[in-house]
This record gives C-alpha cells, structure tokens and sequence, in this order.
C-alpha cells in the first residue's frame, strides 16, 4: 500500500499538543540580541533571535515583549511576534504572533498558524494550547492533512 494523504476541512478542531505536561512554575530563560527595559510599564523587550525557554518548552521569534504583574515579582505573560516558532515535544506550531500567559500555561498564537504532529499537518487562522493540559484547539477555516500509513 503506497503513504498518502487525506485533507480534511473545518471551521474548529480540538487537538492533543505536547507529550510533557507543563510546569508554569519553572523558571523562565530568555536570551536575544537585544534587551530594552521599560522600569515605567513593567515591561521588557527582547530583539533579535529570541529563544524563550521554560522546562520542554521552546519558543522562538524575532521580537518578544515581557509583561510583569503588577508588583513586578514574576512574568504574567509574553507577546511573540515575527517568525513564532512554539515547540513542546514532540509537536511543533508556527505563526505570526503569539501570546503565552505564564500562569495558565495557555498559549494563543494568530496567523498562519500551522501544527506538525509527526507526518500530520494542521493549518488554521489561531491555536489555543494550554500546555498543563497538553491540549490545543485550531480553528479559522482549519486544514488537515492526514498521512496514511501502511497495513
């Protein structure tokens, strides 16, 4: 039997995400080419190949914008933008930008999002993904290319 594929269309599509149940606990790395602090907003801006690191998690952009709670003692979320590239193993997702609330472990990306499970591919207009729970949800005229294996 030969490998082919079989798309699939819908407006909505729920989705497992990651194989490593998330910790929002875990410290948060982040290194870039450029930091800008803003002391005023409680904000930070990191430019230039921004690797975002937390336990398996792996996120990557060209620009990410921290935002701190109120009282500045911990992140309480992060705004991606520009070649967002998410990976909690072993799936991957891209987009144009992308939005991570630290304490929920939800991430919620916008824009051409396209998800790699393996040899499947899903597309769609945004992906919610709350990384404890290891689920996602597609939706925005979502694509779905299915790979067909051998018997």
């Amino acid at each position: 039997m030969a490998i082919g594929s079989v798309p699939v269309s819908a407006q909505e599509a729920q989705v497992a995400f990651g194989s490593v149940e998330a910790d929002p606990s875990l410290p948060v790395e982040v290194t870039s080419e450029t930091l800008n602090v803003n002391q005023e907003n409680g904000s930070a801006e990191f430019v230039g190949n921004v690797i975002v690191i937390q336990g398996e998690m792996r996120l990557t952009a060209e620009r990410v914008l921290v935002i701190y709670n109120e009282d500045r003692s911990a992140i309480e979320r992060m705004e991606a933008t520009e070649n967002v590239v998410l990976v909690s193993p072993p799936d991957a997702a891209e987009g144009d930008w992308a939005e991570y609330t630290i304490d929920s472990g939800v991430i919620r990306m916008r824009g051409n999002v396209l998800l790699t499970q393996g040899p499947s591919i899903i597309s769609g207009d945004q992906m919610i993904a709350n990384l404890t729970s290891g689920t996602a949800t597609m939706s925005g005229r979502v694509k779905t290319i299915l790979q067909q294996g051998q018997n």
